[in-house]
């Protein structure tokens, strides 16, 4: 079958490009194994974060005593799970199929190989791009080579999406982002969760001031938090789980990272590295003549957000249509903890290992009007180059949101001079980047 172009995987970039070069007139297959949407409709940002929101709620209630009268919690697993079905159709992509389709595209379900240039294969049929093909097929969780884990009943993050019932205890190995995030969700359902982590301190990839600050809330909260903690066996018997002997939960989720197999999509038959760990492409998206890749495999930043701004860059290539090329620089990132963890740009240490000369801003939520009204726990943090922001971190009850100005200035090359005389709305949490710029 003679195409225009070829997408292997539909995700939210995938569907992005595939989309709309089919509303645009061309011929286009979408080739997806698992569902339409991807992960983050099914077992990512969406469900998630409906469960993060449960789980906040839960939290609030129990603030109320000294602050607003009494409260008595209940928790129930129940409506979360209901919800949660709800929003995605019971785990089918129907809807997301028949958005693609309805705009002219072709599905093909199962696994698509690269079987040469312009040439894509799946099972036996072979369908050939005359544009070019573009690669967009995610990721899958990391399992470590952890002796015995394999043969185990082991949860990654779809399985505890899709859970109809709270573990009584659980032991959630990473702490990472998903791993973090969801750790929190399951301890205010009234599991007994303990976070194991190979490295230092949780969020190793943000500043340290991060994972400092998420670990004493998670003590607070009654979550055991391990770090520096090797992992060297795990086994599995009918009372739950056991890691090296000594730690033993009902249920172990495993949240190590995700990872993209190069090989088995048969990239070497276009001349890239099968053996890499990312797809390399250009501020273009171009990993090879005739082929695109965005999202996921390339590295660049495992968050739909960047998936979609990487979608809509290869949409105006293969379209012809003028447009900037990729921007990194401010990168915004998200851990929907609570406090939640907004990053954008670099870290302190990411810019000093570039060689940067810095200046590094700090101020607590607490010492802030609207930190102190919400009994907050929190930070903003603000790393300065040459003038400007290079890199920022919001850590609060809306760290998330507040990162919306620092995003915007990071991008903008807003003198830091210019946003230390701004006026800032009192009292909001926004404006501890003011008092960040002031304690200097």
């Amino acid at each position: 079958m003679d195409v225009d172009v070829i997408v292997i995987g539909l995700g939210p970039g995938g569907e992005e490009v595939a989309g709309g070069l089919a509303a645009a007139g061309l011929a286009v297959v979408g080739i997806e194994d698992r569902l339409v949407g991807g992960e983050c409709p099914y077992w990512g940002c969406i469900p998630s974060k409906m469960m993060i929101r449960a789980a906040d709620l839960l939290a609030e209630a129990r603030r109320v005593p000294g602050m607003a009268g009494e409260a008595e919690v209940r928790p129930s697993w129940a409506p979360v799970a209901k919800r949660l079905r709800e929003a995605t159709d019971d785990w089918d992509d129907k809807v997301a199929a028949d958005r693609f389709t309805g705009k002219g595209g072709t599905l093909v379900r199962g696994k698509g190989r690269i079987t040469g240039p312009g040439e894509v294969t799946v099972e036996d049929r072979v369908f050939r791009a005359r544009k070019g093909i573009v690669i967009s097929n995610g990721t899958a969780p990391s399992i470590p080579p952890i002796d015995g884990l394999r043969d185990t009943p082991y949860w990654t993050n779809r399985e505890a999406i899709e859970a109809t019932e709270v573990p009584e205890s659980l032991i959630v190995l990473g702490g990472g982002a998903i791993g973090a995030e969801l750790a929190q969700v399951f301890a205010r359902f009234g599991s007994r969760v303990t976070v194991v982590e190979a490295l230092p301190r949780l969020l190793s990839v943000e500043e340290p001031e991060a994972g400092d600050l998420l670990r004493e809330v998670f003590e607070a909260e009654g979550i055991t938090v391990r770090t520096g903690a090797k992992v060297e066996r795990v086994r599995h018997d009918a009372d739950g789980f056991v890691l090296n002997d000594d730690l033993r939960a009902e249920r172990l989720l495993v949240a190590t990272g995700r990872r993209t197999d190069l090989k088995a999509l048969g990239v070497a038959a276009v001349g890239l590295d099968e053996d890499a760990r990312f797809v390399d492409v250009d501020d273009r998206l171009r990993a090879a003549d005739g082929v695109w890749a965005l999202g996921d495999v390339t590295g660049k930043g495992a968050f739909t957000h960047v998936s979609v701004y990487q979608a809509r860059i290869v949409l105006r290539e293969i379209l012809g249509q003028d447009g900037p090329p990729a921007d990194y620089r401010a990168l915004p990132r998200v851990t929907f903890t609570d406090p939640e963890i907004g990053a954008v740009g670099l870290t302190e240490q990411q810019a000093r290992d570039r060689g940067m000369d810095v200046r590094v801003y700090r101020t607590d939520l607490a010492k802030s009007a609207r930190g102190w009204i919400h009994g907050a726990e929190g930070f903003i943090k603000l790393i300065e180059h040459d003038g400007v922001l290079v890199g920022a971190t919001s850590a609060g009850p809306v760290g998330g949101e507040v990162l919306g100005a620092l995003a915007v200035a990071v991008h903008g090359e807003v003198p830091v001079e210019r946003l230390r005389h701004m006026i800032y709305a009192y009292p909001t949490f926004h404006r501890a980047i003011e008092a960040a710029l002031l304690e200097d």
